[in-house]
């Protein structure tokens, strides 16, 4: 009995040790690291304004629907965008819906950026991300969309451009994927340059 009940204390001693341990200490640590090294990664990689008005993070795409600005591939997380429901649409190559879908969005995205109606159009454009939350479009989405962005808001098409360059992310290492055009940092550059232009 006496060595039953040492078991058991041992048993418990370590449980409360591992505790404190895992759901303690280690975890502080991973946080101050985090926010010491990586404050803000760690934090969500905020988009903040100058008066501390946080406008969306670098890492989850937002809608945008106006003629002014660049066009997010499509999203079906919730009602889009929702980080609470991310998700793809589990309809697959067969899918008659799943093609009737797309078929529509070609139309669209012809439409909306004045294209043939047999113009080449990228499939992210009216394809969704498995998670719905994607916020990068293509080089060539983005190329595709600057002509109306910028008759949009009457400025040279070269302007808009040199603003997606300056908003595209490499490839992951160099070399994993392709480059890709952040939409929510690209249509805030657009609309700081609209304000900065209107000052002057």
């Amino acid at each position: 009995m006496k060595q039953f009940f040492s078991e058991i204390r041992g048993a418990v001693m370590g449980t409360l040790v591992l505790a404190v341990v895992c759901c303690g200490l280690y975890p502080l640590v991973v946080f101050g690291v985090g926010q010491a090294l990586f404050r803000g990664k760690a934090n969500g990689s905020l988009i903040v304004d100058k008066d501390g008005t946080v406008r969306g993070s670098r890492l989850l795409g937002q809608s945008f629907t106006g003629e002014k600005y660049f066009h997010p591939r499509p999203s079906n997380a919730g009602n889009g965008y929702d980080a609470s429901n991310s998700s793809g649409s589990n309809l697959g190559p067969t899918s008659q819906k799943l093609r009737d879908s797309i078929a529509q969005n070609v139309a669209d995205y012809r439409s909306q950026n004045s294209l043939d109606t047999n113009a080449p159009v990228p499939a992210d454009a009216v394809t969704a991300s498995g998670s719905g939350l994607d916020p990068h479009i293509s080089l060539q989405n983005a190329d595709l969309q600057a002509a109306r962005v910028a008759k949009a808001r009457s400025i040279p098409v070269e302007k808009v451009r040199e603003l997606i360059k300056r908003n595209t992310n490499p490839a992951d290492l160099g070399f994993l994927g392709q480059p890709g055009v952040n939409v929510l940092t690209l249509n805030l550059a657009l609309d700081q340059s609209a304000s900065r232009d209107a000052k002057h």
